[in-house]
């Protein structure tokens, strides 16, 4: 499927809101009926909540999203509102200001874009993105994010599973771990003009957790294509793990056979380790991860989930860890 973006969308080819709303219900309780029928521990509810995407604006820029396979719900809680998810963010390329993304994200050109996936495996290839996106099958996710200042958000993702691109890599057997690089462009990333970080920023997950059936490559929200704030064109989510551990805008894949030195482990590793699995017990040395807060509240009244609440789907990844450790 290709994804067009403005100004080369002709208005004659522009389907009507209100048209696409329906259309997009229909496949969402369709997806629903279906996952109901042959629920797993994954699954636990399809939340009603998807219909408050018709509150969601049409941004310039970006485009719908259709022909995904709606339904994978991981949680009944309550859906943030797109205004709260692009205006709230952590994306040091653009500032440290959680509203900084949203001012200074608008100059970076996401189209055309392409990902390169090489490293231990078979078949190296770089891809444009809109051929990954026709080619493999997109997924709507609902999963709570959760950041290590303790606040958190539960978003309407569309993705791929990141199994699917790098199963046509067909790693081998030295690929040990994966390791992402975000687009390193100063003249439209004005935060990589700074020495917050070192640049371009990288990211790593050990192989079983990116073939992890919960971890996505995120190419939209809210049934349309990611706004830039939010790591457009593509970016990781892993639903388990800390919000640091999100890296934005990739433009590579790559296995290694080594643990991967990450962005934050190496800015501050006393703070920042390289799992980043959101564990309650082990206290951020600034403060405690006990609590958190579910914006747009101000106060942390919420209990932390062990594993951010998918324990039952990834516990057995870590058997034998010490978690206090291997943070």
């Amino acid at each position: 499927m290709l994804i067009k973006r403005a100004p080369d969308i002709p208005s004659s080819e522009i389907t009507d809101e209100k048209i696409y709303r329906q259309r997009r219900e229909f496949i969402r309780l369709a997806g629903c009926a279906a996952v109901a029928a042959a629920a797993g521990p994954l699954v636990t509810a399809c939340s009603q909540d998807l219909e408050s995407a018709d509150a969601a604006p049409m941004i310039a820029g970006q485009t719908p999203l259709t022909g995904f396979k709606p339904g994978v719900v991981t949680t009944d809680e309550k859906l943030n509102t797109f205004e709260q998810i692009t205006s709230y963010n952590n994306f040091y390329e653009f500032g440290s200001g959680k509203d900084d993304p949203q001012r200074f994200a608008g100059r970076l050109k996401t189209s055309p874009w392409k990902v390169k996936v090489d490293g231990h495996c078979n078949k190296p290839a770089e891809y444009l993105l809109e051929d990954l996106i026709r080619d493999l099958q997109l997924e709507e996710r609902v999963y709570r994010l959760r950041c290590v200042e303790a606040w958190s958000m539960v978003i309407p993702w569309i993705g791929i599973p990141l199994s699917s691109i790098l199963k046509r890599a067909e790693p081998t057997s030295k690929a040990t771990f994966v390791e992402f690089t975000t687009l390193l462009r100063p003249s439209e990333m004005p935060g990589q003009n700074t020495g917050s970080l070192e640049w371009p920023y990288v990211e790593g997950l050990r192989m079983d957790e990116a073939m992890h059936p919960l971890t996505i490559m995120a190419v939209g929200l809210y049934g349309k294509t990611l706004m830039n704030q939010n790591g457009a064109p593509m970016r990781l989510v892993v639903p388990w793990k800390y919000g640091f551990k999100s890296i934005k805008s990739v433009v590579r894949i790559r296995f290694v056979d080594r643990q991967p030195g990450t962005a934050w482990s190496i800015a501050n590793p006393r703070e920042y380790g390289f799992y980043s699995n959101v564990n309650p017990s082990v206290d951020h040395p600034r403060w405690s991860q006990a609590r958190e807060i579910r914006l747009p509240g101000l106060f942390r009244n919420r209990e932390t989930l062990m594993f951010n609440g998918y324990g039952d789907q990834v516990v057995s990844m870590y058997e034998g860890m010490d978690l206090k450790k291997y943070y």
